[in-house]
């Protein structure tokens, strides 16, 4: 009785079927929550091998990315650390006279996809200190003054020795080497730069 008066006093020009018909509609208008994993993996359940095969196929095809990502985790083709090395050499180290752009966003992505696909510490650690190579290199080849993509390497800096330091002794001493010749192109830029990698080093290294 109540839902009915207030129904008519809200809306008196509106017959209860057509209520009933409007309030319809709007549940039909609310969103569907978005498929998660766990839709996925409940339709993977039920397709046998020949299905399943077949949709990775489908998705190989589809992506280069997707490419790269099974390259990887299956350790496929000579050098797995290629097309991300491509890709950091292309965003960190870019032709100026192609009017092509630096990305530090894009090159780390590069890094996070590799450690999406397999995360090898030895290769996590390769492709960290190629970053710092690229960068490093395109700031002394153009003088670049960029404060962004000073703090972007300072950072990096610090994240290959933290993996590098977990590496097998040759392995480790040989990445070193290379950061300690980053440093020691970084010395003239500015932003305090190579203070910072003194410091980065003092701490994970010479002590």
């Amino acid at each position: 009785m109540i839902a009915t008066l207030w129904r008519k006093s809200i809306l008196p020009g509106v017959k209860m079927n057509q209520m009933s018909q409007t309030e319809t509609q709007m549940a039909k208008r609310q969103p569907k929550s978005q498929p998660t994993w766990s839709d996925v993996k409940a339709k993977l359940a039920s397709l046998d091998r020949l299905a399943l095969t077949g949709l990775l196929q489908d998705l190989y095809a589809a992506s280069k990315d997707n490419q790269t990502f099974l390259h990887t985790r299956f350790g496929l083709g000579e050098d797995v650390l290629k097309p991300y090395k491509e890709m950091l050499d292309r965003w960190l180290w870019p032709d100026v006279l192609r009017n092509q752009n630096t990305s530090v966003a894009k090159a780390k992505q590069a890094i996070s996809s590799y450690r999406k696909a397999i995360g090898e510490p030895g290769g996590l650690a390769e492709l960290m200190v190629f970053y710092c190579e690229c960068a490093v290199g395109f700031c002394s080849d153009i003088c670049l003054d960029d404060e962004g993509y000073f703090s972007a390497l300072v950072n990096m800096f610090e994240q290959a020795l933290k993996v590098t330091r977990q590496l097998p002794a040759d392995d480790r001493d040989a990445l070193i080497v290379r950061l300690g010749c980053v440093r020691n192109t970084s010395d003239n830029f500015g932003y305090g730069v190579g203070d910072d990698m003194d410091s980065l080093l003092a701490k994970y290294v010479r002590t």
